[in-house]
């Protein structure tokens, strides 16, 4: 599905550096997306959260993107709609059963939730087993204005195919997908609500990749929460600080919390570094977030 022309302009137009238009374009690597949880971490199966489908629809999907079908999630509730959209950003792992469940249970608060495979044209995620591997042949070879077209795509196809309202519409994303909320949230001007979970704000720049989160923090539009660990030995609570303190003088609104004992990827439920409290925590002002922006 392409982006009519009539949607891009103030609603679809982000800053300078941001060109919501691929910037390359190759052929889909996954065709379909990750069964069972990623290989390429440690894993504490026994204790991750498994979320039914009792009264919503849910399941993969193929999502109509500019060169083809991409691989995704959807999850909704039973019904007619329509409902509020929230778009789902993965971590560097891809759309894996942790990812999905996240859908799942969105779509039992009353949202469509979807999860696009933002990485699916860079290479095969199930098959990884090295995060070394995946950042420099995935991520970093990932452009930025690709993975926003892509979730443009999916909201659009959320709209028109899956009982989702675009204009109650917000974005939620972990890890990599914490980054790429700020940089979503500077680049969509209609989106009502941005929550990011431990998202870097710094890191390197490149030609496709040519901002940071920090660089955007200025220029968001939607109302942004932010849920951060204090233990988090990547990303330094004082590069959050200071993006909220940019995003504030620009005259924006950033919720900043930060869990002083939470470690980096303290939401996911599947891994050795989930923390209970914090995570439960974080999905409740999340959820009270949504509701409070307009997004319910």
């Amino acid at each position: 599905m392409s982006i009519p022309d009539d949607a891009r302009g103030t609603t679809l137009g982000g800053p300078e550096g941001l060109d919501p238009r691929p910037l390359s374009r190759r052929g889909f690597v996954m065709t379909s997306l990750i069964t069972g949880l990623t290989l390429a971490t440690a894993r504490v199966e026994a204790q991750a959260i498994t979320t039914d489908a009792e009264g919503i629809e849910a399941g993969e999907v193929k999502i109509p993107a500019a060169d083809g079908p991409m691989p995704g999630y959807r999850a909704v509730p039973r019904g007619e709609g329509p409902f509020p959209i929230v778009l789902v950003i993965e971590e560097i792992f891809g759309v894996h059963d942790y990812i999905k469940d996240i859908c799942r249970r969105l779509a039992k608060a009353g949202y469509c939730a979807v999860a696009p495979e933002l990485y699916a044209r860079q290479g095969d995620l199930s098959t990884m087993t090295d995060v070394k591997t995946i950042i420099s042949e995935v991520i970093s070879k990932t452009p930025d204005g690709e993975w926003i077209a892509d979730l443009d795509a999916a909201a659009a196809w959320a709209a028109s195919a899956a009982k989702g309202d675009l204009a109650r519409l917000g974005v939620m994303g972990w890890c990599r997908g914490g980054r790429a909320v700020w940089l979503y949230d500077a680049h969509r001007t209609d989106l009502k609500a941005a929550i990011a979970w431990y998202g870097p704000l710094g890191g390197e720049r490149s030609a496709i990749q040519p901002r940071t989160a920090g660089d955007m923090a200025g220029e968001i539009h939607a109302p942004l929460l932010a849920l951060y660990g204090g233990a988090d030995s990547s990303i330094p609570i004082a590069s959050v600080e200071e993006a909220r303190d940019k995003a504030r003088a620009a005259g924006k609104s950033v919720e900043l919390i930060v869990y002083p004992e939470a470690p980096h990827g303290f939401h996911a439920d599947y891994r050795p570094s989930y923390r209970k409290d914090a995570a439960e925590d974080g999905w409740r002002r999340a959820l009270a977030f949504l509701k409070q922006h307009g997004v319910a």
